[in-house]
């Protein structure tokens, strides 16, 4: 659980470095928002196995680290 603690606070650390949590961010941190982003990323995950059997493991590990992310942070606004 204190990995996850951690995880969690790195990323949105890393969000708020960027401003996407300020009020008037071209990327709004909202639940449907990152909904729509988490789904585009799985998308991802998907077009790595697209017409092959195996995909590029370093391509592979960073699209899930997306997905675990886009995931976790959906998770987190939301209190969950």
């Amino acid at each position: 659980m204190d990995d996850l603690k951690a995880l969690t606070k790195a990323m949105h650390a890393f969000v708020e470095s960027k401003g996407w949590y300020r009020p008037d961010s071209s990327h709004p941190q909202t639940s449907k928002n990152l909904a729509i982003s988490l789904a585009l990323e799985a998308g991802e995950v998907l077009h790595l196995y697209q017409w092959r059997e195996e995909a590029d493991q370093a391509a592979l590990a960073g699209e899930l680290a997306d997905v675990m992310l886009y995931l976790l942070q959906i998770a987190s606004v939301n209190g969950i």
